[in-house]
């Protein structure tokens, strides 16, 4: 299933490629060596992408990291030429009928082309900027269960996918962000890990997680991409080494005052429905869900969830991905309530593949929470 899958991806991928590169050759002057240094270019760099995916972990990091850097910016940019070259195409075509311009438009065309690498350019350094800038949202929330004439400080971070490409001086950049909002508990809700763990484990990363300073601890469950390394012992045993409780479908009562309930990943089709998880519990004290993939929030509703944090949608990392994860959720960032039960969905303090966020932003989440 998998494999038909990415062979699908695959000839997507490659017919997103051939167009871009037909496109760029037909436009781009005969005079010189433009249309060969554009497409030797573009092969290097598409070839790169696969490269680091599948070969990434075999190198060392500095080589995966520089060469996962350069495809998966090729990536971004290839989806924003594809777009403008689809633009063009489509002026083209109304051109036809309305003969408003020379057959071919070459010279439309090209400068179209010479813009288009003048704007993607600038959306890259911006969306760069941002992702290395996340933002701290907070939220000051209460739950309805009765009061104790408590406050909890929750510092909440999903998808930080640290390896070879977020390396561990960028996660001791993380840690410090965690630290600098003085939490009472972290709650990581899935993918902390891109994919492989060799990577993580090799520079040590338990060390920097160690160095949280949460005093009612630091929780985590599996995201997708935990399921992708194709190795959830040695997740396991890292978190152990980390100080971090991974909670697979399991429930942690803390300090006898609320509950924090971590859900498998959906990946994993046996995962126990939430109303087994939560069947016994005190339904006196406050209930706080960790569901790495917000879909079918209203199961939370349904089993008396005071509030849910969630990630994995990335709010789709870059325009357009921003409008189609919109389509795809119910919440794909941000603030949610349904009845008595609260939400939040995280963009992810990290990113999958390209550094950049446009359109988006990385954040950590800081959640006051009254009960």
């Amino acid at each position: 299933m998998k494999y038909g899958f990415f062979i699908i991806m695959f000839g997507i991928f490659l017919a997103m490629f051939g167009y871009v590169i037909g496109r760029g050759w037909q436009v781009l002057p005969t005079q010189g060596y433009w249309r060969q240094l554009y497409a030797g270019l573009s092969v290097l760099l598409f070839a790169s992408f696969f490269v680091a995916l599948f070969l990434g972990q075999t190198m060392s990091l500095g080589m995966a990291s520089a060469i996962s850097f350069a495809g998966d910016t090729y990536f971004l940019v290839m989806i924003y030429l594809l777009l403008s070259f689809l633009s063009a195409d489509l002026v083209r075509i109304i051109n036809s009928f309305a003969h408003f311009a020379p057959p071919g438009m070459m010279a439309f065309r090209f400068w179209w082309l010479m813009a288009s690498f003048g704007v993607i350019a600038i959306a890259l350094i911006a969306g760069n900027y941002k992702f290395n800038h996340p933002e701290v949202v907070t939220l000051n929330l209460e739950t309805n269960k009765p009061k104790q004439g408590k406050e909890l400080r929750i510092v909440a971070v999903s998808d930080l996918h640290v390896g070879f490409s977020i390396q561990k001086k960028q996660l001791q950049q993380y840690v410090q962000m965690i630290n600098d909002q003085h939490p009472d508990i972290v709650l990581i809700a899935g993918d902390l890990f891109d994919r492989a763990v060799e990577p993580v484990v090799k520079q040590k990363m338990q060390e920097e997680l160690r160095n949280i300073h949460a005093p009612k601890g630091i929780y985590a469950i599996n995201g997708n991409h935990e399921f992708y390394s194709g190795n959830l012992k040695a997740i396991d045993d890292f978190y152990q080494k980390a100080g971090v409780r991974l909670l697979t479908d399991n429930v942690a009562l803390i300090d006898s005052a609320f509950y924090i309930i971590g859900r498998d990943d959906r990946t994993n089709i046996h995962r126990k429905p939430l109303l087994y998880l939560t069947e016994g519990l005190n339904p006196a004290l406050p209930t706080i869900l960790l569901d790495h993939q917000p879909h079918h929030l209203e199961e939370a509703e349904q089993s008396g969830i005071d509030l849910q944090i969630s990630g994995h949608t990335h709010e789709g990392q870059f325009f357009p991905g921003n409008l189609i994860v919109k389509r795809e959720f119910e919440q794909a960032h941000g603030y949610l309530r349904k009845g008595k039960t609260q939400y939040y969905i995280s963009s992810g303090l990290g990113i999958w593949g390209p550094q950049y966020r446009i359109g988006t932003q990385s954040e950590l989440v800081v959640i006051n929470l009254k009960y």
